[in-house]
């Protein structure tokens, strides 16, 4: 089935998007990333908002905030929750990476012969989380 003209019209945007996403380094492990997870917490929040989110707010923990957003269609409709995490785990060793893991590279392989996204927290979990943001807007 072929993407809805929207989402085809905007690919590149929404490409670019997930890729500056993905270049903010929130490893919440380490401490000297206490700014990126904050930049990081402004950045979903932004998109939450862009993407037609009726409220989106960060909230202030104990540790790393948390961003929390909605859009209610029909409050007699059933509630779906979706879940992600905006942190990455951190890229060490780094000799092992082939690119920065922060520099995020789009590779053709086999398995992705359309390529697919290289870089610390592309899957897990900032590609995953992103992917539920974009619909929203729809």
């Amino acid at each position: 089935m072929p993407a809805p003209a929207s989402i085809q019209q905007n690919k590149d945007r929404f490409l670019n998007e997930l890729l500056d996403l993905i270049r903010i380094p929130s490893v919440s492990a380490d401490s000297r990333h206490k700014a990126d997870m904050v930049k990081t917490a402004e950045f979903v929040k932004k998109s939450l908002i862009d993407a037609g989110a009726d409220k989106a707010e960060i909230c202030e923990t104990a540790g790393h905030p948390i961003v929390y957003g909605e859009k209610i269609i029909d409050p007699a409709k059933p509630t779906v929750l979706v879940y992600g995490h905006y942190d990455v785990q951190p890229p060490d060793p780094l000799n092992l990476w082939h690119s920065g893991p922060f520099e995020p590279v789009i590779k053709k392989t086999d398995l992705h012969p359309e390529g697919a996204i290289y870089a610390r927290g592309a899957c897990d979990d900032k590609g995953q989380f992103y992917m539920h943001v974009k619909p929203l807007k729809a």
